[in-house]
């Protein structure tokens, strides 16, 4: 933890756990049997969200869920039913800002798919920028509609926004699940990896995109600039396209990848 890490790592029987690996900091959401979340679990990754930004040792983040069996299976639906309608619309929109949160942070975030990801699971997954998947470990899927509800923790518009309107559609009308091997071809997973050697594996791919061999930070702002960028007109997005390369301009990472380039030999990213 760096001097500039505003918040402590979580403790080991916390809901969200937080170790960092390296340059990666990985945060598992940790609920048994299912890992389901509650406003408390929220709270919790919201906090770690923040608190990564903030950490000059974290490039990459990488959500998980514990266990093999699930990554998410989305919002425990026993607490839903003792709660207040008024409490359940606070519940969603703090989860919403939760999940925006995530979205935002100019850092690279992965998902780490092992195990059913399906319902608010999803969504969760949905707000990450990469969904890695291991291979026959579970389902993947939206099947809000099969309560009476919809996906409502962004699953509507991020899946649009994934995989298209019409088969988004498709998706949360039949409440669809699907083995997380065929989520790839239906696009919402990007990259499927054998059981044997998983973690290590998503570990390798994650330190792929930090320093020495990646510019983390024009990683994160590449980020920042499609996010933000497909909210806004083409004119608007480009003036955010231009603001953030005016700051990798002025990076050092910059200066070295250029003047590596010139010597035609690798550059030594630091990541700022």
């Amino acid at each position: 933890m760096t001097k500039n890490d505003p918040e402590p790592l979580s403790s080991q029987d916390s809901l969200v756990t937080v170790e960092q690996q390296g340059p990666v900091r990985y945060l598992t959401l940790s609920q048994p049997p299912a890992n389901c979340y509650s406003h408390e679990m929220m709270k919790q990754l919201d906090q770690a969200v923040i608190a990564a930004r903030f950490s000059e040792e974290t490039h990459v983040i990488v959500l998980r869920g514990a266990g093999d069996r699930f990554f998410c299976a989305g919002a425990d639906i026993g607490m839903l039913e003792q709660v207040t309608p008024e409490w359940k619309y606070h519940f969603c929109l703090h989860a919403n800002e939760t999940l925006i949160r995530l979205e935002q942070t100019p850092k690279l975030v992965i998902a780490q798919i092992q195990g059913h990801c399906v319902g608010g699971g999803l969504e969760v997954a949905l707000a990450c920028d990469l969904r890695i998947g291991c291979t026959g470990s579970g389902k993947v899927g939206v099947p809000e509609v099969q309560l009476g509800v919809l996906p409502g923790t962004g699953g509507t518009q991020r899946l649009a926004r994934t995989i298209g309107k019409s088969k988004a559609m498709q998706w949360c009308i039949d409440g669809r699940m699907v083995e997380i091997d065929d989520a790839l071809e239906a696009g919402l997973i990007d990259r499927i990896l054998p059981a044997e050697d998983f973690q290590s594996a998503v570990h390798r791919i994650a330190c792929s995109y930090c320093p020495p061999q990646r510019a983390s930070l024009a990683v994160g702002l590449i980020k920042r600039s499609i996010q933000s960028g497909l909210e806004m007109g083409l004119h608007e997005g480009l003036a955010l396209e231009r603001e953030l390369q005016q700051r990798l301009f002025a990076s050092e990472d910059a200066g070295e990848g250029i003047a590596a380039h010139q010597q035609k030999r690798p550059a030594e990213f630091k990541g700022r």
